[in-house]
């Protein structure tokens, strides 16, 4: 009797328990599974993050793959809400990958997943070319039938590693993503088999343009080694191909992987910065008002075009196209109609709406 109600009494605690603590969720986000028939069996748990909007959005968003999700989906989360909000990055969807079934191993999971070669010291490892046709053939598929994605417009991002398979699938497998950031990457695998893979990829013509971004710290062993790496792909100057690199001060091998995705999202989706003739951005010049009776003024100034707002608001516009200008203050974009080599209005895109302005004088 003394047993039950032992039972009964931790149960009750339980209960409690778990009403006064329910767990915690990440807004805008879901879980979904897939089983993969390429690599044995094995599900994968997949976190998805969804931009504001998206229910009633008909436009399709760039994707991010984020290697290691059970660690990195909550970092990513927050970099996202921040280069957004910021104006730095445009909307997208995150879909970070990791292993589902009972009691998944991560560490050796990875170890399977992410390596192109095996190594003695890791049976399992070497499984990378098996991941990379689960992503192509059942991944991506799966991903761009359920969810507004632009089969077009997807990154890769992972660390160690993670950042080790990003590099693999830049050289092997290029056409697969346009954008990569690489945290720590562990160029010393397999002896810096990574050089093999990069001499193919030397060869390449690409046929759309990619760019990356990867970083260690400097206080990493392994720094000598990524640099020297980093030195010799810089120096090759591929075609259609933007290489940045950079050595974080007082950061260590885990620690790289904030800064990575946040400047390495900014590096991917940095945009244009066109020069316009002065009779260009003359046509641009003049008095805007919307519907509410809202006033602002278009300004040439020199080789740059303002956006004037009352008497304390200035700010300098940037060209990323011949209709699309920005600003860096916050997520603030201009979309220009035209109409008989005329502008017409402009529709203001800002975080949280839109408004048009027509042209007044």
């Amino acid at each position: 009797m003394k047993k039950i109600f032992l039972a009964l009494l931790l149960l009750n605690v339980f209960i409690t328990s778990a009403q006064q603590f329910p767990p915690v969720t990440i807004p805008g986000s879901e879980v979904r599974k897939i089983t993969s028939t390429i690599v044995n069996g094995q599900e994968y748990e997949l976190h998805i993050l969804l931009p504001a909007g998206y229910d009633t959005s008909t436009k399709k968003y760039p994707v991010v793959y984020l290697m290691d999700s059970q660690w990195d989906f909550p970092v990513v989360k927050s970099i996202y809400g921040q280069q957004y909000f910021d104006g730095f990055i445009p909307e997208l969807i995150v879909v970070g990958v990791t292993w589902g079934g009972a009691h998944p191993n991560p560490d050796s999971l990875r170890a399977r997943d992410y390596t192109p070669t095996g190594e003695a010291r890791l049976p399992q490892s070497g499984g990378a070319d098996h991941f990379l046709d689960f992503m192509k053939k059942e991944l991506f598929p799966f991903v761009e039938t359920n969810y507004k994605a632009d089969a077009d417009n997807r990154i890769l991002m992972g660390c160690s590693l993670g950042g080790l398979f990003t590099m693999y699938t830049l050289f092997i497998h290029t056409d697969m993503f346009t954008g990569y950031a690489a945290a720590s990457p562990a160029v010393a695998w397999d002896n810096e088999v990574l050089y093999r893979f990069e001499k193919n990829f030397a060869e390449k013509k690409l046929a759309k343009p990619v760019r990356i971004y990867m970083t260690v710290g400097d206080v990493e062993m392994g720094r000598p080694v990524f640099e020297k790496f980093a030195g010799d792909l810089s120096k090759h100057n591929y075609s259609n191909v933007q290489l940045r690199s950079k050595v974080l001060e007082n950061t260590g091998h885990s620690g790289t992987k904030s800064e990575t995705y946040s400047r390495g999202l900014q590096y991917i989706f940095e945009r244009a910065r066109l020069q316009f003739s002065a009779e260009e951005l003359n046509k641009f010049a003049g008095t805007y008002q919307s519907s509410k009776g809202e006033k602002v003024e278009l300004k040439h100034e020199g080789n740059q075009l303002y956006l004037l707002a009352g008497p304390k608001i200035k700010l300098l516009l940037y060209a990323n196209t011949k209709t699309h200008f920005y600003a860096t203050h916050e997520f603030f974009n201009m979309y220009f109609k035209f109409a008989n080599d005329k502008i017409e209005s402009f529709d203001l895109v800002r975080y949280g709406g839109t408004q048009t302005f027509n042209k007044i004088k």
